[in-house]
């Protein structure tokens, strides 16, 4: 280990030459104008596995992105530890907040800011640079390892599914490990034992065939924006409490045992608020800011679009309104079921002056494992060795969805090993990655693979 530690901080600033060429990638699987620019970034990936001396190194296509996989299985009778990432990452507007360009990695006060740079181009990058440094110092690693990184976790891994149903022997493993999460915060490193699920829609309302003019048509037709914020008003309560009927059956409560472990967590509510500039938090009545973020179920309006927005004025009625709205689930809520009440709901609340439609555009399940398994506690070693202290084990209030596929078609369990930083601005402008916590998350990683050797399977 000193050999393969001492290669690690002997290459600390060749790292960051080398991520900023990954994150110069505009690897958007959103936009359908990038998607050569998502190949690109897969075979970047490609090459570099092959690079670091991974075997069986292949670019799979899929109806959209491709899946890239590269494997070392050099260590008989040792645990498989399946890596998983991805190297798309979310659009970049609105690009005028940004202070830098998002595509060209700039280094600012201990941080590398990009799109990507968290989420999750830093965090993959992280183990590329972990298996190489072992490979390089100790020509082997010490268990075997499969690396599968995707092009669509950012439009919700909508051909994923279907790779793994139809690789389960390529895919075969005894632990997955994930590094695409927060930790607690700075200082506090994290293992992560649930994740929320999440259903996405999209609600159009049409009215009319064209805009029409407020003055000739005002007062005697229904207008769809009206319509629309007038629906979503009815989704929640004063209280924060999710009117949707159904909605909360199949909710599991967090346990009093978890409560107290949340209650020991070194949080500040102020400080928290104070650092995303909000006045106060808001949420669900009865249950804590961190029961909130991690362990109660949500429903929020992630984008509205009406009628004129320009600047100056132009008094039409818009024929159409849409909404993008996502639903944060917890464990036993099902994105399907959900999705179904949702979209009653909303076919009850209509009025028939309009016409409304609800599309189901993505989703995942929840997912929860218990933190005192011997692959957690060999990461929680491994945080603590490459950190200098021990983990606490936290919620996290995102989702990935593969997670629970993972357990359900492979019969994996899996390992959240985050390095990021709850105010890291994954999803919005000005996109960082702690640099600490990443040349850590390095040494860190190059423990992981020395713990998981010593599990017994």
């Amino acid at each position: 280990m000193n050999k393969i530690l001492d290669h690690i901080q002997t290459h600390r600033d060749d790292y960051i030459q080398q991520l900023k060429g990954f994150l110069a990638i505009p690897s958007i699987s959103a936009l359908p104008d990038h998607a050569p620019d998502v190949r690109r970034c897969g075979e970047w990936c490609v090459a570099e596995l092959q690079r670091i001396g991974l075997n069986n190194v292949a670019l799979h296509e899929t109806p959209g992105h491709p899946i890239v996989y590269g494997e070392w299985l050099g260590a008989p009778g040792a645990p498989t530890m399946l890596f998983y990432g991805h190297y798309d990452v979310q659009p970049v507007d609105p690009l005028d907040l940004w202070e830098t360009p998002p595509f060209e990695a700039t280094v600012r006060e201990g941080a590398i800011y990009a799109r990507g740079s968290a989420d999750d181009k830093g965090q993959i990058f992280m183990h590329l640079k972990a298996i190489e440094a072992t490979l390089a110092q100790a020509g082997a690693l010490p268990i075997n390892v499969k690396v599968m990184l995707e092009g669509e976790e950012e439009v919700g891994s909508v051909n994923l599914d279907n790779f793994i149903a139809a690789n389960k022997d390529l895919l075969k493993a005894d632990v997955v490990v994930i590094s695409d999460s927060p930790m607690f915060d700075r200082d506090v490193p994290s293992i992560c034992y649930g994740l929320r699920g999440l259903a996405y829609f999209q609600v159009d309302v049409r009215g009319s065939s064209t805009d029409l003019h407020s003055g000739s048509y005002g007062g005697a037709v229904a207008n769809p924006a009206i319509v629309l914020t007038q629906m979503l008003a009815q989704m929640k309560d004063k209280g924060g409490r999710i009117k949707i009927p159904g909605f909360y059956d199949a909710v599991v409560d967090v346990t009093e045992a978890e409560k107290k472990e949340f209650s020991r967590l070194p949080f500040n509510e102020k400080r928290w608020a104070r650092e995303i500039g909000l006045p106060k938090p808001f949420g669900e009545s009865g249950y804590s800011t961190l029961e909130r973020k991690w362990a109660r179920p949500t429903f929020e309006i992630n984008g509205l679009l009406a009628g004129f927005t320009g600047e100056g004025a132009k008094t039409v009625i818009p024929a159409r309104a849409m909404a993008k709205v996502s639903m944060r689930l917890v464990p036993n809520q099902d994105p399907q079921t959900i999705g179904k009440l949702f979209e009653d709901y909303m076919k009850k609340l209509a009025p028939k002056s309009v016409e409304v439609t609800v599309t189901h555009m993505h989703g995942g399940k929840p997912w929860t494992t218990g933190f005192d398994n011997d692959w957690v506690q060999a990461a929680g070693r491994a945080i603590e060795k490459g950190f200098g202290r021990k983990p606490v084990f936290v919620r996290e209030g995102g989702s990935i969805p593969v997670v629970s596929t993972f357990q359900e078609v492979l019969g994996l369990p899996s390992v959240l090993f985050g390095i990021g930083l709850p105010g890291e601005n994954a999803h919005a402008p000005n996109e960082w990655l702690d640099l600490g916590n990443f040349h850590n998350g390095v040494l860190a990683a190059a423990y992981l693979y020395d713990e998981l050797s010593r599990v017994a399977r």
